[in-house]
């Protein structure tokens, strides 16, 4: 560990949290000298306080070990580059518009591959009026389903999610025809689908794929 970049590194989050020393170190509970050893590089935080330091300047444990904090590039608000994450722990689903360090259950994420190939479930879509009535054909039991849906184009995200035993189908907004429909299995991972071709194959069943 290089003390000199993690204190510089605490001074900077204190700072952009406003806090002074003595608050950093009361939240802490430590003295405010411990904390000004730490940011003049003439010692470094007792690995017992790790977790409550990164709470409270709001960074990652590993990050603030190595002193670095590597912002990402800036999200040029395209929503079109949105990525699907999935902790293998709980399940929690997240997203984000561009690179990311995900993390849930102490696990870093990878953001979820779409499978590039047709392998995915047949799925139906008849509009009505303002909706699109989307139906799936899947099995939706405890150890294989669609776990969400999610439409997602350059400037909106819908997002659906879906739990065994219900029927795989739902209402989305018939908005825009552009964009893609994604779906994810639990077993098989991410599938996507440009709508277009979806409705195109709505008017011309001899068009769709097969199902799985």
């Amino acid at each position: 560990m290089d003390n000199a970049k993690v204190g510089q590194l605490i001074l900077q989050l204190r700072k952009e949290k406003g806090l002074t020393q003595q608050q950093l170190a009361e939240r802490l509970n430590i003295s405010n000298k411990a904390v000004s050893k730490w940011e003049c590089g003439h010692g470094a935080p007792d690995i017992a306080l790790l977790e409550d330091l990164s709470s409270v300047l709001g960074a990652d444990i590993h990050k603030l070990l190595r002193g670095e904090m590597n912002p990402n590039r800036t999200d040029p608000g395209k929503i079109n580059k949105t990525r699907f994450y999935v902790c293998p722990v709980c399940g929690n689903i997240l997203t984000s518009t561009g690179e990311a360090n995900i993390s849930c259950c102490g696990r870093h994420l990878m953001p979820l591959t779409p499978a590039d190939d047709d392998s995915g479930p047949e799925i139906s879509i008849e509009e009505m009026d303002t909706d699109y009535y989307v139906s799936i054909s899947h099995e939706m039991n405890k150890s294989h389903y669609i776990s969400f849906a999610a439409w997602v184009n350059d400037s909106c995200l819908w997002f659906q999610r879906l739990y065994p035993e219900q029927s795989p189908a739902f209402r989305m907004p018939a908005v825009r025809r552009n964009g893609k429909l994604y779906l994810y299995c639990i077993r098989d991972g991410l599938f996507q689908y440009p709508l277009k071709e979806l409705l195109r194959n709505e008017k011309h069943p001899e068009n769709s794929q097969n199902p799985v």
